[in-house]
């Protein structure tokens, strides 16, 4: 069906498509997915068990408006976002462009979101029924970003499964200076003292970038075993990576997400996994629009996978699709449980 009506949609800007998914979510016009419980690929984070590990990443949902009709589709877990703790329009538009030669979407956004207080009082009216991850970050005239990162934790400790530290868009000025190691201590120190002063031991994920060299990813690497994070994200978008690219749409200012940064995103993934030895569960994304894609990620070290350009490009289905093909891929091998794979690229 998606097939079908897809040039349709792909008539109106992205951003105007996207608004348009988001209140067809609302009134349930999109209808809700059949549930498949498949053993083999049922996965645990933080403590929970989810039925498959296909997430919908942050970015879809930024206002926190339709995380229970996106679980309905079929995701394992949804994470919204990115939120800052005052509102914020983003950057002017046009702000978000399709390569649809390319599978990719170049998106320059800025954290345009609703503010803290608003989604805070959103989702404590609905509260989320299944793993519930928030992503947030500094506004962009912001004098302090570390205590716009720390108002974040107050605001949101008690209502998700899981808070996102976002440090790595590339469309807010100097963010991605956090992956330095002397500024991501500090953060990091930061927000430890912040858990403990608010007695909370809500898990913590660092969402990181994927344009950055061998160096970084070994001092990133030592402390994220130096704080005792769970589990990384890997990665968000990348503002490189263009010569690849057909679309003309490729000379847009801002991050490329979708196929053309899939390679990229599994090597990163798997330098992270032999640094971090199995100690922290990484969440994998980029480029994921199928059970095979999802798979070579689970391969070089993901436990669990996010996507939202795939959405973009092949429907709402997505995840049920993914889930239903990764468990016949494994079942073929032989795999009992999507865990027994992880890391295991030769």
């Amino acid at each position: 069906m998606f097939g079908k009506i897809r040039p349709l949609i792909f008539k109106f800007d992205p951003e105007t498509a996207h608004n348009i998914a988001i209140q067809a979510l609302k009134i349930n016009l999109i209808p809700r997915k059949q549930k498949f419980n498949y053993k083999n690929i049922e996965t645990e984070i933080f403590g929970k068990k989810i039925p498959n590990p296909i997430g919908l990443a942050a970015g879809f949902d930024k206002d926190a408006e339709v995380y229970n009709s996106v679980f309905r589709l079929g995701f394992g877990f949804v994470e919204v976002g990115t939120i800052t703790p005052l509102k914020q329009h983003g950057n002017p538009k046009p702000r978000v462009f399709r390569l649809e030669e390319d599978e990719a979407l170049i998106n320059r956004l800025g954290f345009n979101n609703s503010g803290a207080d608003l989604i805070q009082s959103r989702i404590r009216l609905n509260p989320p029924k299944g793993l519930f991850g928030i992503n947030i970050g500094p506004n962009k005239d912001t004098k302090n970003r570390v205590e716009d990162y720390l108002i974040g934790i107050r605001k949101f400790y008690d209502l998700a499964d899981y808070l996102t530290i976002n440090i790595s868009s590339p469309n807010t000025e100097n963010l991605r200076s956090f992956h330095n190691e002397n500024e991501l201590n500090e953060l990091l120190d930061a927000i430890k003292k912040e858990k403990e002063n608010l007695k909370t031991s809500i898990p913590t994920v660092l969402k990181i970038s994927p344009d950055i060299n061998d160096k970084e990813i070994e001092k990133i690497s030592s402390l994220i075993l130096k704080y005792s994070i769970p589990s990384i994200i890997i990665s968000n978008t990348s503002d490189r990576t263009r010569d690849i690219l057909k679309n003309i749409n490729k000379l847009e200012k801002g991050g490329l997400s979708g196929k053309p940064i899939e390679q990229k995103s599994n090597i990163i993934i798997n330098k992270f996994f032999k640094n971090l030895k199995n100690k922290v569960k990484i969440i994998g994304v980029g480029g994921v629009d199928s059970a095979e894609s999802a798979y070579k990620k689970i391969l070089n070290g993901a436990s669990l996978i996010q996507l939202y350009t795939g959405m973009v490009y092949k429907g709402p289905s997505i995840a049920n699709k993914i889930s239903e093909d990764l468990n016949n891929l494994l079942k073929k091998q032989g795999v009992t449980n999507i865990s027994e794979i992880v890391g295991t690229k030769k």
